[in-house]
């Protein structure tokens, strides 16, 4: 009976010797999403902005003073319509001095034609010989020349005096105005921008990833921020053919068909490009984070009701702005997992965050 006791008493002892067993860890948060869209409304809609299609920049042609401007920001002016003037007297000046520069070479020239009839005379009776005749044919011809010279710079002088006045190349508005009376101009600065208002353009840039869906004289739907009951159309005019360094955008014009007193320059406009005809219908839209690729094929992360995720195999279309196109594999109503794709495992429990929709 003394060995038996002793063993009972032992027995305790080795159960306590014993590991605990470890409980499993937590099952970790997953950021998971809903599938609630679909992909099947493709259109393009993007901001722009209204600005004149010609708009020219105009300056005086030489140096001066201004004495008087004759328009305003905002202001209506046709063609030949006075905008500025410049100060006239110099002007004027150089025109009498270019004028008694003419009269005196119109004078020299007269005596040197008057000279060579006479020697001309004097060598048909053999008085001089042909030598001091060619002398006297020589300062003609140069005479000649002078007077056609300072007859240029006469013109020239006179073009200059009609400079002073500046006047509007175009129908349009003032859009830019820097010239007030007793200010010094250069020639070649710009004094003053005229838009056309008869043809008016929406500048909007778009996305690299977009320009598939941008053509050329391609029809466009237009709605002016400050009025949206009122629909305009637009073709596709120009587009970039490089894209902005900065923004990575193209910038795309395009020309409004049905434009009126309502569309102002500066305006915002929306810009609604029709869908492409070849995107696929049906599809879901995922956010590009969601989808991972595994011996050459899209996968995403299914999760199921027991909150296990499962890698499903699945077609990808086009990449958009808002996230990848799923054309195949998945259907509106399940939930995959959006964040932290590349770390899970097949069969993971998880516990599911849903993220919160903008």
């Amino acid at each position: 009976m003394r060995p038996l006791h002793l063993g009972l008493l032992a027995l305790p002892l080795l159960v306590a010797c014993d590991k605990p067993v470890e409980a499993p860890p937590p099952p970790r948060p997953a950021l998971v999403m809903k599938i609630i869209e679909t992909a099947t409304n493709t259109e393009m809609s993007l901001v722009g902005r209204v600005q004149p299609r010609y708009e020219s920049a105009q300056g005086f042609r030489i140096n001066g003073k201004i004495i008087e401007r004759r328009v305003e920001v905002g202001a209506k002016v046709s063609k030949g319509q006075v905008i500025a003037r410049l100060d006239a007297t110099d002007s004027q000046l150089n025109v009498a001095a270019a004028a008694a520069e003419v009269a005196s070479a119109e004078a020299s020239h007269a005596l040197a034609v008057a000279e060579v009839l006479r020697q001309r005379q004097l060598f048909a009776k053999k008085f001089i010989s042909a030598s001091a005749l060619d002398i006297h044919e020589a300062e003609l011809k140069a005479s000649s020349a002078r007077l056609a010279k300072v007859k240029a710079q006469a013109n020239i002088s006179g073009n200059q005096s009609q400079y002073t006045t500046l006047t509007a190349d175009r129908d349009g508005v003032v859009s830019f105005i820097q010239a007030e009376p007793g200010q010094v101009v250069q020639a070649g600065s710009i004094i003053v921008k005229i838009a056309d208002t008869r043809t008016v353009d929406v500048l909007v840039t778009v996305p690299e990833s977009r320009m598939a869906e941008v053509k050329l004289n391609a029809l466009v739907y237009l709605k002016m921020w400050a009025d949206q009951q009122k629909l305009y159309t637009g073709k596709v005019r120009e587009i970039a053919p490089e894209a902005d360094p900065a923004t990575r955008t193209f910038d795309v014009r395009i020309t409004l068909e049905n434009a009126d007193a309502a569309v102002k320059f500066g305006m915002t406009a929306g810009v609604k490009f029709p869908a492409l005809a070849t995107e696929t219908a049906g599809g879901v839209i995922v956010p590009s984070r969601a989808v991972t690729a595994s011996n050459g094929k899209s996968q995403v992360w299914v999760l199921l009701e027991d909150h296990t995720v499962h890698a499903r195999d699945v077609q990808t279309g086009a990449f958009r702005e808002d996230g990848v196109v799923i054309s195949s594999g998945l259907t509106t109503g399940e939930t995959i997992a959006v964040a932290g794709v590349h770390t899970l495992t097949e069969n993971q429990l998880v516990r599911p965050v849903l993220e919160t929709q903008p």
